[in-house]
């Protein structure tokens, strides 16, 4: 928590370290031409630190808010874990190459974009997360599309956007779950008021999806040579039958009985290795070093090999020092106040319902840009612009809606944020190898995008966004909540808070 007692800093001040650690950013990623976010986000929790103590707080403080910070993404490095292992295991006991060989045999290669966004975004609904789809089906899927020689950054942007919009409308996913706790609204409520930007967006991507798949296959059909050869080489190497769906089969079981998504992703990464050992004939140390390091497999062909050598813990280390920096740089912004001065400029300059509603959405994105955690940034905004929406008299269900929007969905296209972060892993897409063009599955995955820009649009235009309830606020007055109202103040060029009618 920061020290109340300590001045805030001025608002250019407030925005010296951000700016400072963007250009250090920029020049490690354009410059250098090397993406390791780690150092430039470690230089900006020293600036901030520093900044910090020249406003006079004490770096034991500093500290303590930073460790504060860290410790609400310990969840997230937990899930990154098991994830790390279940790919692992996965690989070993046949599971992901079944899928990848069904899907080959099955697709059609000018639908499969398609399709595969419609995959994920099925079995994140059902599993309530993103990033064990991304890790499971979107590997699978990984696999299947460079069968069918479309480049992996277009399969990429697919499986974004099908996992993550799960991920948004799943009543098991632990976003889904925190912006309506963090705003007061209910669960259900918060889903059904999200379907107004999530349907266009998902069906503008399919529509997208649909066109560049028979624009990237063309009238040449798919090189069914490449296809045959990964397929046989599967086959080669695995025994491929039913059972070797069953790991999948009990996560999503778990998952409909609404168990936590920790121990349901690890329950299947310990049915993985039990499938292992006895359909694929692998040893306890086997799956022990599929857990640790991930799957190897030297089967002659590239392709495969470059498809399923990959998983463990060890493969999510340079994810989970990523997101531990990234969780510091934002808990030391928090802490100094910088990050309170600059939501309290932007809400001075909210004159409009339309305006309040973008800048809501503008500083979960800006949180997730800075902080790198997909959870602070809907945590942190909610709980500054939750006053704002009750003063003005709108449902919190549109602060809700916006912090999901920019919050969840734009996560994964921020390289060093934790989702994107996983997505550059988990996909194998080698962008710390030097793959940069393979960031091109940012602007591909459409309906992460389209979302929040359809959500401000609504705000502006007064669509889709209601006026809070007699009921709400009802509660609002029940739980002992103050209520702001704000007045227009020219020479404040915004608004000011005034004390609200009792």
């Amino acid at each position: 928590m920061s020290d109340l007692r300590t001045e805030r800093p001025s608002l250019g001040l407030a925005l010296l370290p951000i700016v400072l650690t963007l250009g250090v950013l920029g020049v490690q990623l354009f410059y250098y031409k090397d993406f390791t976010p780690h150092v430039p986000l470690a230089i900006g929790l020293a600036i901030t630190a520093a900044i910090g103590w020249l406003q006079g707080h004490r770096w034991q403080q500093m500290e303590q808010g930073v460790l504060h910070i860290v410790s609400i993404g310990l969840q997230s490095i937990a899930i990154l874990i098991v994830v790390g292992m279940i790919i692992g295991t996965w690989i070993a006991s046949g599971t992901v190459p079944y899928i990848i060989h069904a899907g080959l045999n099955l697709l059609t290669p000018q639908w499969f974009l398609a399709a595969g966004m419609l995959l994920c975004s099925l079995v994140s609904v059902s599993l309530g997360t993103s990033w064990g789809t991304t890790g499971t089906v979107g590997l699978a899927l990984m696999g299947i599309g460079a069968g069918f020689d479309i480049p992996p950054y277009w399969t990429a942007g697919a499986v974004v956007s099908g996992a993550f919009f799960g991920d948004k409308v799943s009543p098991l996913s632990d976003t889904t779950n925190l912006a309506p706790a963090v705003t007061g609204v209910g669960l259900f409520d918060h889903i059904r008021n999200m379907m107004p930007t999530t349907v266009p967006s998902m069906l503008i991507a399919f529509a997208l999806y649909l066109v560049a798949g028979f624009s990237l296959i063309g009238g040449e059909g798919a090189d069914f040579s490449k296809i045959e050869t990964i397929t046989s080489g599967i086959e080669k190497n695995f025994t491929l039958s039913w059972t070797v769906l069953l790991p999948a089969a009990l996560v999503l079981f778990l998952a409909l009985r609404k168990m936590p998504a920790i121990p349901s992703l690890f329950a299947g990464a310990i049915a993985g290795a039990l499938v292992a050992m006895v359909v694929q004939g692998a040893s306890v140390h086997d799956v022990f070093a599929y857990m640790q390091d991930g799957y190897k497999l030297k089967s002659g062909v590239k392709e495969i090999d470059s498809l399923l050598n990959r998983g463990g813990i060890q493969s999510m280390t340079w994810v989970i020092t990523l997101v531990m920096i990234a969780l510091g740089f934002g808990g030391a912004l928090e802490h100094t106040r910088c990050l309170e001065v600059i939501v309290d400029a932007m809400l001075k300059r909210t004159r409009r319902f339309g305006s309040m509603q973008a800048a809501a959405t503008g500083t979960a994105i800006a949180t997730n840009l800075v902080a790198g955690d997909p959870y602070l940034s809907i945590a942190l905004p909610g709980r500054m612009y939750a006053p704002a929406y009750r003063g003005k008299g709108y449902s919190t269900l549109n602060l809700s809606r916006a912090l999901e929007e920019g919050g969840t969905l734009v996560s994964p296209l921020v390289p060093w944020n934790a989702g994107g972060a996983i997505v550059i892993t988990a996909l194998g897409l080698g962008v710390a190898e030097g793959n940069f063009e393979n960031l091109l599955y940012i602007p591909l995955s459409f309906a992460c995008w389209m979302s929040p820009v359809i959500g401000i649009f609504y705000g502006y235009m007064g669509w889709f966004s209601p006026r809070a309830s007699e009921a709400e606020k009802a509660r609002w007055h029940a739980e002992g909540e103050a209520i702001q109202t704000f007045d227009h103040d020219e020479s404040m060029g915004g608004l000011k808070p005034s004390p609200a009618a009792a």
